[in-house]
């Protein structure tokens, strides 16, 4: 009943901004914009479109605002009115009251707010859908921000994600394609996140690990925590000095060269997507600043740790495999990658998988982002896959939602920006790390203490292997000490092996990677 209440509310807010005339004033079907015109009878609307929307998405709740914020990035598929609205939901959600956010703190350490704190701003300087932010300072001095997770977040979004995971059975019992998308899958990924995003303890370790990550590439700046004042409700970190992201003329003021901005941008994403594993899955203009201090000009400023992704080191090598393949214009090779990681049935045909993929791909190549409608190459590679069957992997959804916003920033900062020119000698570069005599010594080095276990005992299992035994007793433990010799051999043969294949590997990568760049 809870949630067939909440879909009326869904449907009357959605009809009472207007959002259906909005959706449907593109149609081109005659039928569908005579029920548009039907629908209209009786509303008048004297606000703009994107303000209407944004409206809506706010009176929807978090969930529907976090949509709207991915949105408002792709401004080569919305009009600009609607992106430009839209692009307040990424820090300008109207705030919950002051002191309800200083009762929030004080409840959350059981002091006065002036016992924490020798000053703190009680005007919000960000307001998002989960939490609101608020400046401070420390009674050494330090100057901090305090985010504050909103009261009654909790039980919002659990009603929503209950009736998305009940729409999510609907569609894949009802759809044609519905097994093929995973939808409850990709509901309880969602699920996990946003319940993780709930947890500012976690959104705490989260940035620590991405700073720890981060320390040494020179481009982005991550707060440190002040980890005494982090608890599941309040976070407080290191107050950071930049100007966001959206601000490009104040940027260009600045002196800041946007072009290196943008690639600086995608270095990033590829670097902890394929060397660490583990990468900032929220990286809408909301959450980006750029610094202008002396000692970090120019470098990204990031914020908001609420969602991040990982990757096994299995997706990763997958990823750059199929990376690799794609910026080679080896469409065969990501055919083949599609069948051997199971994502198409065994028994697809790798030629007409490798036309298809080819049609939709090729255009990408040598044309700047603003050229490419992202759009149209998502729609066609969507009725692609539709066509061979792929499953659609939940664990990659937040990377390709962070892609979406990677690639949102580069447009917005340079137009010109050609993202896949751009990642494919990190990629490259990657991959030779991890096939090359580099990575066979790091994997060494990790298995090293393993053997080192292994290895002493190895004349002592040889010898006790030679000596006759006559009882059974003395046989079974015979027995055992040639079980646990093999074993030791077969793992000394497997390093040798590994060895040999290393060298061959590194002199192969040495003789043809000219010619294949």
């Amino acid at each position: 009943m809870t949630q067939l209440a909440r879909l009326v509310f869904i449907a009357f807010t959605l009809l009472r901004f207007g959002v259906d005339d909005i959706a449907l004033s593109g149609v081109r079907q005659r039928w569908v914009r005579v029920l548009a015109r039907i629908a209209m009878v009786g509303r008048r609307f004297n606000e703009p479109r994107g303000v209407r929307l944004r409206r809506a998405l706010e009176r929807l709740g978090p969930i529907f605002v976090k949509f709207g914020q991915v949105l408002s990035t792709r401004r080569d598929l919305l009009p600009l009115d609607v992106a430009d609205e839209l692009a307040r939901l990424q820090d300008r959600v109207p705030p919950f009251p002051s002191a309800e956010s200083i009762a929030l703190v004080e409840r959350a350490f059981g002091q006065r707010i002036g016992d924490i704190f020798a000053s703190f701003d009680a005007e919000p300087v960000a307001s998002a859908s989960i939490a609101q932010v608020h400046f401070a300072t420390l009674h050494g001095g330090r100057e901090v921000a305090v985010k504050v997770l909103r009261p009654g977040m909790l039980a919002a979004i659990e009603g929503d994600l209950a009736l998305l995971h009940r729409l999510a059975g609907w569609i894949e019992r009802a759809s044609v394609d519905g097994k093929r998308l995973k939808p409850r899958e990709v509901v309880a990924e969602f699920d996990s996140y946003l319940h993780d995003e709930l947890d500012l303890v976690r959104e705490a370790a989260n940035a620590t690990q991405l700073r720890r990550n981060m320390a040494g590439l020179a481009l982005v700046e991550v707060p440190e925590m002040v980890w005494d004042l982090c608890t599941p409700s309040v976070m407080v970190m290191q107050r950071m000095h930049g100007v966001p992201i959206s601000q490009t003329e104040r940027l260009r003021a600045a002196a800041v060269d946007l072009k290196k901005l943008a690639r600086d941008g995608v270095t990033i994403f590829f670097t902890q997507v394929f060397r660490d594993g583990f990468f900032h899955a929220d990286m809408h203009p909301g959450n980006i600043q750029v610094s202008l201090e002396p000692a970090t000009f120019g470098r990204y400023i990031a914020l908001d740790f609420g969602i991040v992704g990982t990757l096994t080191d299995k997706d990763r090598d997958y990823l750059a495999q199929n990376f690799t393949a794609f910026f080679r214009r080896d469409y065969k090779r990501v055919a083949e990658l599609h069948i051997e990681s199971g994502w198409v049935p065994p028994a697809t045909r790798i030629d007409a998988l490798e036309s298809a993929i080819r049609t939709v791909c090729e255009p990408l190549f040598d044309r700047p982002l603003k050229d490419i409608s992202l759009g149209q190459v998502l729609l066609r590679l969507f009725q692609t896959s539709r066509r061979f069957h792929v499953e659609i992997q939940p664990q990659l959804v937040l990377l390709q939602k962070t892609l979406l916003n990677v690639e949102g920033l580069g447009r917005q900062l340079d137009p010109e920006l050609d993202l896949w020119r751009t990642a494919k000698p990190f990629l490259e570069r990657w991959m030779n790390e991890q096939i090359g005599w580099a990575g066979l010594v790091e994997r060494l080095k990790d298995e090293a203490p393993r053997y080192a276990q292994l290895l002493p005992e190895l004349p002592r299992l040889l010898h006790a292997a030679l000596q006759p035994k006559s009882d059974a007793a003395a046989m079974q433990a015979l027995l055992e000490e040639q079980r646990r010799t093999n074993r030791l051999l077969r793992a000394a043969l497997w390093v040798a092996l590994g060895f040999v294949a290393g060298l061959l590997i590194a002199q192969a990568i040495a003789r043809f990677a000219p010619m294949l760049r």
